[in-house]
């Protein structure tokens, strides 16, 4: 390993550690936003990590998150929590593996259908079990974990998916995908096994996903299908990758601060009219910043290096 991955990957877990501080210099609203800050960090990076180099919109992030999220309430009263999540992560995984066997030969707006279509299906399969089978509605989740470590936890997850979003971009595997999302059958024609490439990053990305569902679900106390599987958190997801930018694996971080604080104004005064709201900021981002505040963020600089370029080009003539 050069000095240049050492010294980002030390520059990383500094800030990491920092951030472990937070809990001790905020007040409960703080810590709310903070965890709130964490989840979709997770959320929105996951997704970026295969949709941003594959280019297929995946709607399927709260089937995964609401997978974790129901694992814990089932669960989190009869087994340990490390068990718990373990437990989760493989019912996550082995979900992705069977959505992505079955739609990665997709493409387009029928990926994108699919994924929608997925989540209701789980809701209303989970929805018919309690009812039908459990005779209940919702399931009580009491578990002694507090806030300060349901952040911990999160931000213990969020370091290690931008660990491994950074080796996977340095990776031939993640060279395979950037060709993949520039023209795949290109990718088909060098030897590239796709399905099996994109299946692998879905399976990881979901991973993430499910585990973020896990570690918030103590948070709520009581979970039901509506609350577990809200296609909202798919949109809200999304949104902040697209925002932020999913060409640059910090991108989504720069949609998912000033969006989560966004919503959280929102759904305080606006609460009628937060979904009109939330489609109306889906709409500029997408007419106004297709590449995400990171992509304009790049072609400033270019355009910055190219005047300067200029400008020294035509010193050296005067001369």
């Amino acid at each position: 390993m050069t000095d240049r991955p050492v010294i980002a990957i030390g520059l990383g877990a500094l800030v990491f550690a920092a951030l472990a501080f937070v809990p001790y210099m905020v007040d409960g609203y703080g810590m709310s936003l903070a965890i709130a800050i964490a989840n979709y960090t997770i959320l929105a990076t996951a997704w970026a990590l295969f949709s941003g180099p594959t280019r297929y919109i995946s709607l399927a992030t709260v089937a995964f998150f609401g997978v974790g999220a129901y694992t814990v309430a089932v669960l989190g009263e009869v087994l340990p929590w490390p068990v718990v999540m373990l437990v989760a992560a493989v019912n996550g995984c082995l979900l992705a593996l069977l959505v992505g066997l079955s739609t990665l030969r997709l493409a387009g707006i029928y990926f994108v259908i699919f994924t929608f279509g997925l989540t209701e299906l789980i809701r209303q399969v989970v929805t018919w079990y309690e009812v039908k089978v459990t005779s209940t509605v919702g399931r009580y989740v009491f578990l002694d974990i507090d806030q300060q470590a349901i952040y911990w936890q999160l931000l213990g997850v969020a370091a290690l998916l931008f660990l491994s979003g950074y080796l996977i971009g340095r990776s031939r595997l993640g060279f395979a995908l950037r060709i993949i999302g520039g023209d795949e059958m290109v990718a088909c024609y060098v030897g590239i096994d796709t399905t099996r490439a994109k299946l692998l990053l879905f399976v990881l990305s979901a991973l993430f996903m499910t585990l973020t569902g896990a570690i918030m679900a103590p948070r709520w106390t009581y979970i039901d299908p509506a609350i577990a599987f809200n296609p909202q958190v798919s949109f809200q997801t999304v949104i902040m990758a697209l925002l932020g930018g999913v060409q640059r694996l910090w991108g989504p971080l720069l949609g998912v601060i000033p969006l989560t604080l966004l919503f959280d104004w929102l759904n305080a005064h606006f609460p009628n009219h937060y979904l009109l709201i939330l489609g109306i900021v889906f709409m500029l981002i997408v007419y106004l910043l297709p590449q995400g505040v990171a992509g304009a963020l790049a072609r400033l600089r270019g355009l910055r290096s190219r005047k300067e370029r200029a400008s020294a080009a035509m010193k050296e003539a005067r001369q």
